[in-house]
């Protein structure tokens, strides 16, 4: 076995962003991914002069003599995980780097430096590349073509102190991630008072409880309430008057409970068209989300009552309605697909392009789609291109192409 390098040496640990699930989701496959993934960075890492140290399951950690190779291999692994013809689910490769002093021990190193190195690599995202402060600073003038963002002091499980985290940018690689994930609990905030310009919103519904919940959900996150209603008629004086962005509305409304609230939301797509419909339901009912569908999908949503308890998800999905975008419940796209109709369109798109255009219509961005999928965020961009093209939906196509896009597909199902 070849001796491992001691004193001051640079680490490069990378793994699987969501391991766990694409475990499960892959079966016995897994294994397989494991072994393209592995050999590849082994491969590319002993070419900058990496010695690897250890692996197991999603896991490898090198060591490199030098920062500027460990930082070098670390661009070049995430270029080819993310090239033409490398298989989605490897392309959520992340890696961390960091110089230190490892404890050389039993043919592999020990110590705080190995943990900080794995920790700096559970704050980032499939594609991306962290480097420690240590391990920037030698490095940050080495290469004139990379470029770095300061992502801050992170507080990481385990760690005695927060870590300054840089990201780097290079030819080839995403730049664009979430924020870290970070041990750091959010701090409890007061209710905001809305600003200026914050989206309006109307609620009916004739839970009064249910009413005062989402009116206060909503203006916590910066919305402003403009109106609560009881009754569809009350909804429909209230829009008027009050003008909001976007109504969310109860399907099943007095006085017979049956289909007031889906009556009163196609009379505002007809009278009111600039304002958002955002159905709340019980149950999943294809027939009221195709009839929901008939009138336009731009500015709709459909989401069950149960949605609301993801305060987040809800959230954004009031203002994807409000800005003219979609908002379909998973559990309703599953069920408009198992409706089963006309494809139109669709026929051209590959399974995996139908999933990432079924959740464009739940309204996930790319990001939350790469999360979803267990993808990189290249992929899901390359793969939404791919779907405008044979939608064929022109780059200069009035609106948004990925409403236009989910458009052509909520029609197609229906």
């Amino acid at each position: 076995m070849t001796e491992l390098p001691t004193g001051t040496v640079t680490l490069l640990f990378a793994d699987l962003d969501g391991a766990a699930e694409l475990a499960r989701s892959l079966g016995s496959g897994y294994a397989d991914v494991l072994g393209a993934r592995r050999g590849l960075v082994r491969e590319t890492a002993g070419s900058f002069g990496g010695q690897e140290v250890d692996s197991r399951d999603d896991e490898l950690l090198v060591v490199f003599e030098r920062a500027v190779d460990a930082v070098a291999a670390a661009a070049e692994v995430q270029r080819r995980l993310e090239g033409a013809g490398a298989p989605d689910e490897i392309s959520r490769n992340r890696v961390a780097v960091h110089t230190g002093t490892p404890i050389p021990a039993e043919g592999s190193y020990v110590g705080l430096d190995v943990q900080r190195v794995a920790r700096i690599c559970d704050a980032g995202h499939g594609g991306q590349v962290l480097l420690s402060q240590g391990a920037f600073e030698l490095v940050r003038d080495a290469d004139p073509s990379w470029g770095f963002v300061e992502l801050g002091e992170l507080e990481l499980a385990g760690l005695p102190r927060p870590e300054r985290i840089v990201q780097l940018r290079a030819e080839g690689l995403v730049d664009t991630f979430p924020p870290p994930r970070t041990a750091a609990p959010a701090p409890a905030e007061e209710a905001p008072l809305p600003q200026a310009g914050a989206l309006r919103v109307a609620i009916a519904d004739d839970s009064t409880l249910l009413r005062e919940g989402l009116a206060s959900l909503l203006t916590h996150a910066g919305f402003l309430v403009v109106g609560q209603s009881g009754t569809a008629d009350d909804l429909l004086l209230k829009v008027r008057s009050y003008e909001p962005d976007v109504a969310i509305v109860d399907i099943r409304m007095p006085p017979t409970h049956t289909d007031e609230g889906l009556r009163a939301a196609h009379a505002l797509r007809e009278q009111h068209p600039e304002v958002g419909v955002l159905i709340l339901s019980q149950h999943v009912e294809t027939t009221y989300a195709t009839d929901l569908l008939a009138d336009n999908a731009e500015g709709v949503g459909y989401l069950l009552k149960d949605r609301v308890h993801d305060v987040d998800e809800f959230v954004a999905a009031v203002h994807r309605v409000a800005t003219g975008g979609t908002a379909f419940d998973p559990r309703v796209v599953s069920a408009l697909l198992g409706h089963g109709a006309k494809s139109g369109g669709l026929d051209d798109l590959s399974e995996r392009e139908r999933a990432v255009l079924g959740l464009m219509a739940e309204g996930l961005s790319n990001g939350a789609i790469a999360a979803r999928l267990y993808l990189s965020l290249r992929a899901v961009e390359r793969h939404v291109g791919s779907i405008f093209d044979k939608l064929r939906i022109p780059s200069d196509a009035e609106g948004h192409r990925r409403v236009l896009a989910v458009v052509t597909f909520l029609e197609g199902l229906t």
